[in-house]
């Protein structure tokens, strides 16, 4: 369920075709959200077992309410945003004899399964499979996302959060002290590379027709532009796919010229560090594709390392793994070793550890560092953006890390849409996989190690997530920005518009802040150890009643952002009176010691 007290809260209108007093005070409608469906079914939990109830089906979301009982005068509550759901199928046939043995099982993308029971005798049940597999999966049925039916107006358009030259002046490109750097708008109309942003950063040695050539011999075209420039040093970090080089290994002088165009911006260092996110195994194995990994022969003074990550597919198996075992139940005498066999927890180490030493070469090294897997799209990001926000104190603010998220993600085409299926019946797709819910339990785990560090807390990396699946917003749709750059942000609505609008929710009472230099460490130097590593319950066992705290994280940091804001003032008129009383001593100082007349 997304945050349902506070969605409840902040849906500020309701449809006027619903106003039936049979459902509609049940939750407030968001803008165009219609009603589908009401049937009489009962909610089989696996915590408290069957609840007979109200099930509500609308183009948006799936909600249940059960009956109070003697037992629980407290209704429980299921409200499901439709586009979570992987997989519906039919439980039971006609010859079903057994009690809640006929009814639909529902496969969800946030870790849970929900199974509701029918009677038989109504045939209630083939409506409801129709509406939910309608409404679930829309692009099956030649019908728009919801995001696209969705409109309300917020005070801040979240559409503009990111825009890339202001946020490549921000690192100072344009400016006399960096003049090594170029912007170019060479793919504004996504000609030299589709999966790539319109703007992009490259060395000012390097000519447009370079950049053609370069682009021919890597994967994609997807070649290496500008992420991030230290703002002292002015090392670098890079991204781009990787050299078509083959069997054969082949060459290309203009890549290796330009490697060392974007070695040669950096003034205090004569290395390059080209970190491959692919075990070394499998960077060889793409040779036979066609793929590969730079020779260092062939690029002097560059330093190539591997980085171990394994591809979308074992990462789509361990997350399996770990769904299995989170819910419905825990087995506690196996639960760490159950935990350790998912590997997911090695997994998010070496994005951490890779990250690491991204910043480790930045920081330390002075070396500037070029990052790229297969194609780019899914460990490069990770990588990279871990690096900046550990490098970028700006990226640790809540409007930072929206612009983080925009930059590294969204405008370089991480394939939002193929690896979250949005509105997609094929939940057995090979190009599913939870890459950007990797890089969001790895920001996780950085701000568990260090609480003082982000401006945002857990709960606004848990609405992220959940809003990644529903479909309500346009943020995530879409595999490239050429695909969202006219009709999405046309026609939906921002994440972000939405997240800014409320921010008090989503605030760290415990950050260090942006401004005062004194409390923020620059450099973020996380512990990428087994030891430091934890699972992250408050997201993947959040459906457990067992393990779930009881106060929701959100409400306890309101009330310490309160506190917090309440201490600010009582210290705030401390300082004025104090101030107040120094002015009035220094008057009558000067009074007493004016000179006489």
């Amino acid at each position: 369920m997304i945050n349902n007290d506070i969605n409840s809260k902040r849906s500020g209108s309701t449809d006027s075709l619903n106003n039936d007093s049979s459902y509609s005070k049940e939750f407030t409608f968001l803008p165009n959200e219609t009603f589908q469906e009401k049937n009489e079914v009962t909610y089989i939990c696996p915590f408290y077992g069957p609840t007979r109830g109200v099930l509500i089906i609308t183009n948006y979301r799936l909600f249940f309410k059960s009956y109070p009982t003697e037992k629980e005068a407290q209704s429980q509550i299921l409200d499901v945003p439709l586009g979570v759901v992987s997989r519906i199928e039919k439980v039971g046939g006609a010859s079903s004899r057994g009690e809640n043995s006929y009814g639909i099982d529902i496969l969800c993308k946030d870790m849970r399964n929900l199974r509701f029971a029918h009677k038989q005798e109504n045939h209630s049940r083939r409506t409801v499979f129709e509406k939910l597999q309608k409404f679930a999966f829309p692009l099956a049925h030649n019908i728009k996302l919801f995001a696209f039916c969705y409109s309300e107006i917020f005070a801040e358009d979240g559409w503009t959060i990111y825009e890339p030259i202001a946020e490549f002046r921000r690192m100072g490109l344009g400016t006399n002290a960096n003049i090594e750097w170029r912007i170019t708008k060479i793919n504004q109309v996504y000609e030299l590379c589709e999966s790539y942003p319109a703007v992009l950063a490259v060395p000012r040695a390097i000519t447009d027709e370079d950049l053609r050539a370069v682009a021919n011999f890597r994967s994609r075209n997807r070649l290496p532009v500008l992420s991030w420039i230290h703002p002292q040093s002015f090392a670098t970090i890079t991204r781009c796919s990787q050299p078509l080089c083959g069997v054969s290994g082949k060459k290309s002088s203009e890549d290796e010229s330009y490697i060392n165009a974007i070695m040669d911006t950096n003034a205090l260092s004569h290395k390059l560090t080209i970190t491959d996110a692919r075990p070394s195994s499998n960077a060889v194995a793409n040779r036979a594709k066609g793929g590969g990994y730079e020779s260092e022969d062939a690029y002097q003074n560059v330093e190539l390392i591997f980085l171990d990550i394994h591809n979308i597919h074992v990462m789509r198996e361990s997350l399996r793994k770990l769904k299995e075992i989170c819910f419905p139940a825990t087995d506690d005498p196996k639960w760490l070793s159950a935990v350790d066999n998912t590997m997911w927890l090695k997994h998010i180490k070496c994005i951490l550890t890779g990250s690491i030493r991204i910043v480790d070469r930045i920081e330390n090294l002075k070396n500037s560092v070029v990052v790229h897997c297969s194609d780019g799209w899914d460990r490069t990001a990770q990588l990279t953006a871990l690096a900046m926000l550990m490098l970028d104190p700006y990226y640790r603010t809540i409007k930072g890390f929206e612009v983080l998220i925009e930059k590294e993600w969204l405008s370089f085409g991480h394939k939002f849409q193929q690896r979250y299926g949005h509105g997609d019946i094929n939940h057995s797709d090979a190009d599913r996989s939870p890459v950007f819910i990797q890089f969001i339990d790895c920001v996780w785990q950085i701000s568990r190690q260090l609480p003082m560090a982000m401006e945002f807390n857990e709960h606004f990396l848990i609405t992220i997530l959940d809003h990644l699946y529903s479909c309500r917003f346009g943020t995530f749709l879409c595999n490239t920005e050429r695909e969202r750059v006219h009709e999405v942000k046309r026609n939906t609505v921002s994440l972000w518009s939405w997240i800014n609008a409320s921010l008090d929710l989503y605030r760290n009472p415990l950050y260090g802040g942006f401004v005062n230099s004194s409390q923020t460490q620059t450099v973020l130097k996380p512990i990428a150890s087994m030891r430091h590593i934890r699972l992250w319950k408050g997201l993947y066992c959040r459906w457990n009643p067992s393990m779930r705290t009881e106060d929701p994280v959100y409400q306890r940091t309101r009330e310490l952002l309160a506190l917090q804001d309440q201490l600010k003032r009582q210290v705030d008129e401390i300082i004025e009176c104090k101030n107040e009383s120094n002015n009035k001593n220094t008057n009558q100082l000067s009074r007493l010691s004016s000179p006489l007349h």
